[in-house]
């Protein structure tokens, strides 16, 4: 099969500006291959991250990560969690495995792949490297009032965007 497309642009990009602040990892190295033990075929365990500098009327968070060189239209939602509490300023590895190891009222929405948690890279064998992108969107609000269970990413990403007061990515990469 052959995969040869364009390159789809940084999807963060394309949406209304606003400020940035400082998301890091202990797991994770901006624009270096994302470790296999993140990875679905491997052990599939979610990444540490952790942010700080972001705006003091900061009153909740999302955090996601999304493929946009999956082979879709749309790209590929990898992680999503919502209503994270504006004091939680970190995950520790493998706190993606269900709701159950998130703070507070967080839930996770549905990946593209179905699961409720990580859902680490899965690129096809022999596909360029993928870009993954987490970001983390600070929020004017403290929930975004979606239901967790009947919500797409894509719902989440848009109902965030009109409450996103500023965002941090940290951008990886793999390839199989």
């Amino acid at each position: 099969m052959n995969l040869d497309r364009p390159v789809a642009p940084d999807p963060y990009e394309l949406l209304p500006q606003v400020p940035a602040f400082v998301l890091e990892s202990d797991d994770l190295v901006a624009g270096e291959q994302m470790p296999v033990l993140h990875v679905k075929p491997h052990d599939n365990v979610s990444p540490h991250l952790s942010w700080r500098d972001f705006p003091e009327e900061t009153k909740g968070f999302v955090v996601t990560c999304f493929d946009p060189d999956a082979p879709t239209p749309s790209g590929y939602w990898h992680w999503i969690i919502l209503d994270l509490d504006s004091t939680v300023t970190y995950l520790e590895r493998g706190q993606g495995e269900s709701d159950l190891f998130l703070p507070g009222a967080a839930a996770h929405a549905r990946t593209d792949g179905g699961v409720w948690g990580w859902e680490g890279a899965n690129p096809p064998a022999g596909d360029r490297p993928h870009r993954y992108i987490f970001a983390v969107h600070a929020l004017d609000v403290p929930t975004l009032e979606l239901d967790a269970e009947e919500v797409s990413a894509t719902a989440v990403s848009f109902n965030a965007l009109f409450h996103t007061i500023a965002r941090a990515t940290l951008e990886v990469t793999y390839q199989q």
